[in-house]
């Protein structure tokens, strides 16, 4: 082997020219291999990011395409109710004008008229300066009376303080205080004592019998009372507390005593007249209940329109312009006799 090499490296020029042609043309063979490879790669790499790039514009469009449709489903929906809920609302807000009007209207006419109201206030002012007229002329009446006794009382204590005091009234000999001698004419107190009696003391009452100071039982004296009865008397007696309890016995009346024979009647009454005070209107209203025009009767019947009474409200034929009396038929049970014995009779005997 190392002599072929020496043999080979002993040739001729032309061998090694090929040679190095031959290394020459494998490092451009190499090299453009490597280009292509390059060149391969870019392509085939933009190929991929193109198409990629291509689904992802075709899958955007579709999902904006469902996107949208679903968009335009709810926003057709959301405009649906917006549009029920607009509606709603003016035909509430409609209905709540006309509600307010006719509140309003039937309030005036019915519940608060004005006028009347009016009428009613002025009526009112007049009745109260009538009575406080009345009012005041009764308060100077009061006070005037007021006054009046007032001054009979301080007249009443004067005359009962003038008869105490009647010593200092004046004599022929000695004028009194209260007429002096240095004025022309007696004072008014003067006058009264001269116009009443003097006041005398009441005397003391006089026992009916007189007291005895030598009886030394005087005080020690007690009324004399008879012997107590024996509690069983003699004869054909009950006991006497028996009798006492059957005398002062309470009184057990009987139901028909008891009870009132119009208890219905009274009870229907006061259920009316609470019925009629807890009202809230006296007359019912009525708005389109009230008919002008007479209601047609039926075509297969002669008879007038409405129910047959018989078998529907009453099972009797009745009659009122054959009755007796106006009133209607009341039942009443036949009293029982043990229910009319108002109080208990004795068992045993009788009492004489």
């Amino acid at each position: 082997m190392a002599a072929m090499v020496r043999l080979l490296e002993q040739t001729d020029p032309i061998v090694e020219e090929v040679y190095r042609r031959k290394n020459e043309a494998e490092e451009v063979r190499q090299r453009e291999y490597l280009s292509t490879v390059k060149i391969q790669a870019w392509y085939r790499g933009e190929r991929t990011r193109a198409y990629i790039g291509h689904l992802n514009k075709c899958a955007t469009i579709i999902q904006k395409q469902w996107r949208g449709y679903l968009g335009r489903g709810l926003t057709r929906i959301l405009i649906r109710n917006s549009v029920l809920i607009m509606k709603i609302n003016y035909f509430n807000r409609k209905a709540t004008y006309i509600q307010k009007m006719w509140r309003g209207y039937y309030v005036r006419k019915y519940v608060f008229n004005y006028y009347s109201r009016k009428r009613y206030l002025e009526a009112l002012q007049i009745k109260n300066e009538i009575v406080r007229s009345e009012l005041e002329e009764y308060s100077e009446m009061q006070e005037q009376e007021q006054r009046r006794i007032e001054e009979k009382e301080e007249k009443k204590r004067r005359e009962h303080l003038a008869r105490k005091n009647h010593y200092l009234i004046s004599t022929e000999v000695i004028p009194g205080v209260f007429n002096s001698p240095f004025l022309p004419y007696p004072t008014d107190t003067e006058y009264l004592l001269r116009s009443l009696k003097p006041l005398i003391h009441e005397k003391k009452k006089k026992t009916d019998k007189p007291f005895d100071p030598t009886c030394r039982s005087y005080d020690l004296q007690k009324p004399r009372t008879l012997p107590p009865l024996p509690s069983k008397p003699q004869g054909p007696f009950r006991d006497p507390t028996d009798v006492q309890r059957q005398r002062y016995k309470a009184f057990q009346p009987s139901l028909r005593v008891a009870t009132s024979f119009t208890s219905l009647e009274e009870a229907r009454q006061k259920m009316k007249s609470e019925e009629w005070v807890t009202r809230l209107n006296d007359n019912v209203f009525e708005p389109f209940s009230r008919r002008d025009v007479k209601y047609d009767p039926l075509l297969h019947t002669r008879s007038s329109y409405g129910h047959l009474p018989y078998g529907f409200r009453y099972f009797r034929e009745e009659f009122q312009d054959r009755h007796i009396t106006s009133q209607s038929f009341k039942t009443l049970v036949p009293p029982i006799p043990i229910f009319e014995k108002l109080n208990d009779t004795y068992s045993q005997g009788q009492v004489f």
